[in-house]
């Protein structure tokens, strides 16, 4: 019968060393401990740098308008007067023009955007996928001048013949509903304005859909079609609700860019800083509009701060948007997590 060798421990070491060739030093990993120390460094720099930078925009907003708030308060944003000549600026009409135009855009590009995203994930065949995904982000590219001068000479006659003209013939008499079509058949104002930023969003939010449901599971889908789900079954009971906080965060994003957008909205909307009607094809003015018409001929004083107040207005507008939709994101979070 053989006798059996003692068990030897396994030693790490000397199995290292035996794998190494002879004649070879073995390779030691350089540790540079001051890299690590620069890199979380260079991090939080550019954290603070980042919030340094919007302290400083505030503070230089709330310095610019100093005048303007200290000589019409509060009152500035409830006041449709604005008369350069006789200093009397209010910001109402602006404010106006940028909710409504903002609310307008968001009712026609939040469900084109969701069918979009729909037909790309769950409708449209291997080969049109990728060139028709590509084509929508393309639009994104599309300078926003150039929108603005399409909106002016394109977009804007034709609503007003094929839409406008109609809608005052047959409605014209109807005592609220003939009110939201009066005006001159021009083709421009509040709705021209609001399907223009509709248009220029869509790419956002339909690229920010078209992402969040393809995170969905596979499985989840495939077992709801096999208990015979339809399309829209899938979509509204396991797609939507897997994603809903990417949904939100993607109409948030196309929000953000409606109220801050400039060049385009100036070239449809009228730029006009009284508000006789509340017609949607009524000429209005928007803050965005307003700076960008008047801030190089504005002079020190009033005019001046009184359009850096609507700038601060503007800032403000997007931070409360911004606020909610993030407190709306962590009550769906807290959902989830509770029903789980």
């Amino acid at each position: 019968m053989a006798a059996t060798l003692p068990a030897t421990p396994y030693d790490p070491d000397a199995a290292m060393e035996r794998s190494i060739p002879q004649g070879r030093p073995p390779q030691r990993r350089r540790v540079a401990p001051w890299a690590d120390r620069l890199f979380a460094l260079l991090t939080h720099g550019a954290a603070w740098l980042t919030l340094l930078l919007l302290a400083g925009i505030i503070v230089s907003l709330l310095f610019g308008a100093a005048p303007a708030i200290q000589h019409f308060g509060l009152g500035f944003l409830w006041s449709s007067e604005w008369d350069p000549v006789k200093e009397k600026f209010g910001g109402l009409v602006m404010i106006y023009g940028t909710l409504t135009t903002s609310f307008i855009a968001l009712l026609v590009a939040v469900p084109v955007s969701f069918g979009i995203a729909l037909f790309l994930t769950e409708l449209s065949p291997s080969w049109l996928k990728r060139p028709l995904g590509i084509a929508i982000e393309l639009l994104a590219a599309v300078p926003s001048i150039v929108y603005g001068m399409w909106g002016l000479l394109v977009f804007g006659p034709i609503l007003a013949t094929y839409v406008q003209a109609p809608l005052q013939a047959a409605l014209g008499n109807v005592p609220l509903l003939g009110a939201l079509f009066s005006g001159p058949p021009v083709g421009i104002g509040i709705l021209s304005a609001g399907i223009i930023l509709a248009i220029m969003i869509i790419p956002f939010i339909a690229a920010v859909m078209r992402d969040v449901f393809d995170v969905t599971p596979p499985m989840l889908k495939e077992s709801a079609y096999a208990l015979g789900s339809t399309t829209w079954e899938v979509v509204s009971k396991v797609v939507l609700p897997y994603t809903k906080t990417g949904v939100i965060g993607g109409i948030m994003l196309g929000l953000g860019r409606a109220l801050g957008e400039t060049m385009a909205v100036t070239f449809v909307i009228g730029n006009f800083n009284q508000l006789d009607s509340l017609s949607l094809f009524q000429a209005a003015n928007s803050i965005t509009s307003a700076l960008a018409n008047e801030f190089a001929e504005a002079g020190p004083g009033l005019h001046q701060a009184s359009l850096i107040y609507l700038g601060l207005v503007l800032f403000f507008i997007t931070f409360v948007v911004l606020a909610l939709s993030k407190l709306l994101l962590l009550r769906l979070k807290k959902g989830e997590g509770a029903t789980s």
